[in-house]
């Protein structure tokens, strides 16, 4: 009796303790709430929970889970006193040891890694435009910054806890090979958050961790490094010019004009007095919008992070990427030593005048050639003066294009579509792709107007030419090629300037046609060969080549654009000159 007493005692016991342990399940990816009320994220499979007491040295309360894989074996999972996110199946509940950045290998490791997330950003596909995953910007009490990375996958788990500026704790990642292209970080390996990753934040507050680290590069440096895709480096300077305008008290930015282009154009000088062109890209441009409206003064100093040197219009310029963050005045401490440096140099400050440096190179029709012949040349843009011979006949004047990015639009069964917007029905816009034939003193040669800068020489734009051709010409089918219209005509003869692109086709010897970006005005192309500001290219034409930010991105515009201009030279382009339809 006594043994049946005890056996019954006991069952009773484990089916109360059975029923207990249910109730605490979790699901891998909900939100659970811990005994001192904060929420945990964990990637993993349904796991019991079991309150266990630290030692008394502990300032909070442990939890201990077990979780079950695949093969029937429960894991220990060793929990931190504070916030934790994340991990399947974590190694045993033994202390991890802390490890530097320093010492961080390839391979995946269970040490504890300590650090500020100083900055994070999605990177996608540059042509699929597909998310790749979060790349992070990472330093630790040492000062040694890191780059890491979250795969797409796990995103969700980590990214709503992520706050810039905050410290943190990461256990099991793994240590993989830092990309070559692109770099923000010294080090060859990156962190990256494995399946098994536990993140929690950090509140240890005898351990300091640096603000930030930036990487500068002065002029000859980004002038090595132009066009390599290699490193990204930070750059500081004053403004000279933000847009097109002196940087003035009272200046007030475009801000709908920004938002529309998504870009922002920057003049700025270093300290050793050269002047650059720097294009802010989608959110580096509306952070500088921001920063410059909240500055109670105009702001003076500008600092961006990871910028990406090109050339472009003939000189070196920078260009911004996803990556990279904006800084004005007194917001950091570069910034603030700067501005103390600007104010004892005003001598250096006011030494160059902007609009030498972004003049684009002068030469001739044969001097183009002759670039283009030379080994070892680059894409680049230049100034040409020619007059204009004739328009050629026999292929199309215009091509239609998406009316929001001015890609190259393509015909479907019943609407015109857009492959870089991505939608199946766009509206189309007439744009200029115009072959002229031109020569100067010594040669002759073909130049193709290319979207804006047809209208600078017209001064009409082609959408208007198109419209008032079938609005005169009502019996004419949709499908119906434009003629070459009487404003073209009218420029032959005319002698004026040009800012001329050497294409990756010029140089693979594909055609000898060379597009033209912008067309200057008469006045400007007069006035001894002082440019100013008006050596910019066209919008077009800046989204083509500068469209290379995201990650590093592949141009998809110019090359489709450039795929376009040759194949309109060859006469391939007939049947797309069409009339632009709307949807």
């Amino acid at each position: 009796i006594f043994s049946a007493l005890f056996y019954l005692k006991l069952k009773q016991q484990f089916s109360q303790a059975m029923k207990s342990s249910s109730n605490t399940s979790v699901s891998g990816d909900l939100i659970s709430k811990k005994r001192n009320g904060k929420g945990s994220v964990s990637s993993a499979e349904p796991i019991n929970r079991t309150d266990q007491p630290r030692d008394s040295s502990a300032k909070a309360v442990s939890v201990v889970s077990m979780s079950k894989k695949s093969n029937g074996k429960a894991v220990l999972c060793s929990d931190v006193p504070m916030r934790h996110i994340g991990g399947t199946g974590v190694s045993s509940a033994k202390t991890h040891e802390v490890m530097f950045f320093k010492d961080v290998r390839f391979g995946p490791q269970e040490g504890e890694l300590r650090f500020r997330l100083i900055h994070f950003w999605e990177a996608r596909n540059p042509i699929k435009k597909v998310l790749i995953g979060i790349e992070m910007l990472l330093i630790d009490e040492q000062g040694t910054v890191i780059q890491g990375f979250i795969p797409p996958g796990r995103i969700d788990t980590y990214l709503p806890h992520m706050i810039a500026g905050s410290i943190y704790r990461l256990t099991n990642f793994y240590g993989s090979r830092s990309k070559t292209v692109y770099r923000v970080a010294e080090p060859i390996v990156a962190i990256t958050f494995s399946w098994t990753s536990v993140l929690s934040v950090f509140e240890d507050s005898s351990v300091h961790f640096p603000e930030d680290r930036f990487r500068f590069n002065g002029y000859e440096e980004f002038e090595a490094g132009c066009d390599l895709g290699g490193d990204l480096y930070d750059y500081v300077g004053h403004i000279k010019l933000v847009g097109e305008q002196a940087l003035t008290a009272g200046l007030v930015l475009d801000e709908v004009e920004i938002a529309s282009s998504r870009r922002l154009m920057v003049h700025v000088q270093t300290h050793d007095g050269h002047v650059m062109k720097l294009y802010l890209w989608d959110k580096a441009a509306t952070d500088f919008c921001e920063k410059f409206k909240a500055n109670g003064n105009t702001p003076s100093v500008i600092l961006v992070t990871t910028v990406n040197p090109k050339r472009f219009g003939g000189a070196l310029t920078l260009s911004s990427l996803s990556s990279s963050r904006v800084f004005l005045d007194l917001d950091v401490q570069p910034t603030r030593d700067y501005m103390t440096w600007l104010g004892s140099n005003t001598d250096v400050a006011n030494r160059v005048n902007p609009d030498i440096v972004t003049k684009a190179e002068t030469v001739t029709i044969g001097d183009l050639f002759s670039y283009i012949k030379h080994e070892g040349s680059k894409v680049a843009w230049f100034e040409c003066t020619a007059t204009i011979d004739d328009v050629v006949h026999g292929s199309p004047w215009y091509y239609i294009s998406c009316g929001g990015c001015k890609t190259k639009a393509t015909k479907g069964h019943t609407t015109l579509m857009c492959k870089k917007c991505g939608k199946a029905e766009v509206t189309g816009v007439a744009e200029y792709l115009t072959k002229l034939s031109v020569y100067d003193k010594n040669d002759h040669g073909f130049f193709v107007l290319l979207g804006d800068a047809g209208r600078e020489l017209t001064g009409k734009p082609a959408s208007e030419l198109v419209e008032r051709y079938f609005e005169a010409n009502e019996s004419v089918g949709d499908d119906h090629m434009v003629p070459v219209p009487q404003a073209l005509i009218d420029t032959i003869g005319q002698t004026r300037t040009f800012i001329v692109k050497v294409s990756k086709h010029n140089l693979e010897g594909k055609t000898r046609s060379l597009t033209v970006t912008k067309v200057l005005p008469l006045e400007a192309a007069a006035a001894d060969g002082n440019l100013e500001e008006n050596v910019i290219a066209s919008a077009v034409e800046e989204t083509l080549q500068m469209g290379k930010r995201v990650n590093g991105s592949s141009s998809e515009h110019e090359g489709s654009t450039d795929a376009a201009v040759k194949r309109s030279f060859d006469g391939d382009e007939s049947e797309e000159a069409k009339r632009a339809k709307c949807g």
